[in-house]
């Protein structure tokens, strides 16, 4: 049976895994973090009628994802950095985008899965092809194994991607950095009132400094304020001194209400630095037998929207394509890459719109 290994236990390369898993087919996959507690997995998503939720229905799993669903999530507000309301956009549930939260969806993926099809502790060094067209993997922690298919599900800075590609990530001109307000009902009513049922969103087109702020289960605000500068711009900062950096981000945010001042001054967690970074348009390859990528590792783009939601139907395209003709499934992998290179050249055109700094080679 022909070998299948899976770089990358987020919501990729665990789709992927689940969707060969319901065709019968086994696979390997290999995640750097230590379990899957190691680390928070970032906020919410809002799963796309048409993209995200293809690759859910693939699973088997949709109704287990809409028990996830944070009803009330898909409302948004604009506001003025002085508090005022702009727009209001009210929840809508036939939106076609429900909320949900990352490690929800990462969870019910990861029970979904045969036992032991997760490898944890397994961060990648090196990869590389042998002289029978195979491929090896080389991870930190010192095994190396030899597998027949290769599936990047890595991320932004994939190790599986140089096998096929020589692009890297370019940084997209804009930086964000994440807080939290926790319990934000009883401890900053006032910021929660402002941002309403869902999300919101603050800019100041003079200082090029904004906030995005959505509204998670159990009223935990989640934000991140936006910052449209070069990256030694933020050389001033110290982000391993958490109370330091929360005043001096703060501080940028001079006379704007208080309301929306707190979401980094009163966070919660020290304040994570976050520079976005986005491949080239069109990000492509030649195909290379056995070895191919899948979301962030195939087309990275700094954040609109749709990231997860077309790793999701990456995954659902390449899974389904893999299981429709078993007895090759390197063919499989030509077909699905001949349909994601025209798609990559729409959604990173589409995501570069937002970010006027954007210019990846």
């Amino acid at each position: 049976m022909t070998q299948i290994t899976i770089i990358g236990a987020g919501l990729a390369g665990l789709t992927l895994a689940r969707i060969l898993a319901v065709h019968g087919i086994p696979s390997t996959v290999y995640e750097a973090e230590a379990s899957a507690q190691a680390r928070g997995q970032g906020g919410m998503l809002d799963i796309h009628d048409y993209n995200g939720q293809h690759g859910i229905r693939a699973t088997g799993l949709m109704d287990g994802f809409r028990s996830l669903v944070l009803e009330g999530r898909q409302a948004s507000r604009d506001v003025a950095p002085d508090g005022s309301i702009l727009a209001d956009r009210p929840d809508d549930p036939a939106g076609g985008r429900p909320e949900v939260q990352r490690g929800e969806l990462r969870q019910l993926l990861l029970e979904s899965l045969p036992s032991g099809t997760v490898v944890w502790g397994h961060r990648t060094r090196s990869v590389r092809t042998l002289a029978d067209g195979r491929h090896a993997v080389t991870f930190a922690n010192g095994p190396t194994i030899a597998t027949d298919i290769l599936v990047g599900a890595d991320g932004a800075w994939s190790k599986v991607r140089p096998l096929l590609s020589g692009a890297t990530p370019a940084y997209a001109g804009r930086s964000m950095v994440e807080t939290y307000l926790y319990e934000s009902d009883t401890r900053h009513p006032a910021t929660l009132a402002l941002v309403g049922g869902g999300s919101m969103t603050a800019y100041d087109e003079t200082t090029r400094i904004g906030l995005g702020v959505q509204r998670e289960r159990a009223d935990t605000l989640h934000s991140y304020a936006m910052f449209d500068q070069p990256l030694d711009w933020f050389d001033g900062i110290d982000f391993t001194d958490g109370p330091a950096a929360a005043r001096t981000v703060a501080a940028m945010f001079e006379g704007w209400a208080p309301e929306l001042v707190a979401l980094v001054a009163d966070s919660d967690i020290p304040p994570v630095f976050r520079p976005l970074y986005g491949l080239p348009i069109g990000h492509r390859w030649e195909h290379v037998p056995g070895v191919t990528l899948i979301g962030d590792a195939a087309h990275l783009a700094p954040p609109d929207g749709e990231g997860a939601n077309w790793a999701l139907f990456d995954a659902a395209q390449l899974g389904n394509a893999i299981a429709g003709q078993p007895e090759d499934v390197d063919a499989a992998i030509r077909a699905y890459e001949a349909a994601l290179f025209p798609r990559n050249i729409d959604t990173a055109t589409a995501a570069a719109a937002y970010y006027p700094g954007f210019s990846p080679g």
